[in-house]
């Protein structure tokens, strides 16, 4: 870190403790210290000083000091986007390999009966530039959508629409066919806003009945990770991803013979026989 000051949440985030708007929250609960004395929102750092997350010391690093790793996750449906639930439902969380340390960071997030893809990394402002509004990163989803779906409205979700947090619209729809009243379209957003694509067809009278994320900027999702699998993407992968948020590459760290066991032993762990049941599909 250098000897210029840095707001606290940045510091937070890169240091692994959460997103920059979870650590904004936890600083707004009053549950960080800066020197022995709880921080506010606004508040600016330097290296000397001492950090305490929820009475636990944080260890300060320098962004170039931070390991930069991202893993591809996919999300079956019935799993929440939390790192704990008071009902014991699983989370996105319970199969991800386990971090020394360090914490993973998820960008962006997705509903319970959304599956897809999810990305998570290491890299607290990797994540936050990644999610910020301004970056502008292409999310698609591929989308069955009950109902006569009429041009029009293709072209009014195209053009844009009113919902109740601001104007929201699609990029691109692209049909792929379907039997029936079923049609799956492939749309495009650049934003990651609660239940956006959901909204933006209902808005049209639509409903949507199954919804899955397909791709993240220019990471999409393919065959190396099943559902409730997940792989850690490569130097070239991490580096694109750097490159469409804006941040210096990095290299990603080798891991070492401890990690390696241990992330094989996450990865081929058996789940919970209650956690292998597949969701309900909706009826028609």
């Amino acid at each position: 870190m250098s000897t210029t000051t840095e707001k606290l949440q940045k510091v937070l985030a890169r240091a692994g403790m959460g997103s920059r708007r979870e650590m904004e929250a936890a600083i707004a609960d009053g549950r960080v210290k800066v020197n022995g004395q709880v921080a506010s929102l606004g508040d600016r750092i330097e290296a000397r000083d001492k950090v305490a997350l929820d009475d636990r010391p944080v260890a300060l690093r320098a962004a170039e000091e931070v390991p930069r790793r991202v893993i591809m996750y996919n999300k079956p449906e019935g799993e929440l986007c939390t790192r704990k639930d008071p009902e014991g439902r699983r989370t996105v969380f319970d199969r991800l390999p386990r971090l020394k340390g360090e914490r993973w960071i998820a960008i962006g997030r997705l509903d319970i009966n959304t599956s897809g893809l999810l990305l998570f990394t290491t890299d607290g402002e990797l994540a936050n530039q990644l999610m910020h509004p301004s970056t502008q990163v292409e999310r698609e989803y591929a989308v069955r959508v009950m109902g006569d779906v009429q041009q029009a409205q293709v072209t009014a979700m195209v053009e844009g629409v009113m919902l109740d947090d601001g104007p929201a619209r699609f990029t691109d729809v692209q049909e792929f066919g379907g039997e029936g009243i079923n049609t799956w379209f492939h749309v495009v957003i650049t934003e990651g806003r609660n239940r956006e694509v959901r909204r933006l067809w209902e808005s049209q009278g639509l409903t949507v009945s199954r919804l899955k994320r397909v791709r993240y900027g220019n990471i999409f999702l393919d065959k190396r990770a099943k559902a409730s699998e997940w792989v850690e993407l490569s130097q070239e992968e991490v580096d694109d991803l750097a490159e469409l948020a804006g941040v210096p590459s990095r290299k990603v760290p080798e891991l070492t013979p401890d990690e390696k066991n241990r992330w094989s032993r996450d990865k081929h762990k058996r789940r919970p026989v209650q956690a292998m049941r597949k969701p309900r599909s909706r009826r028609s």
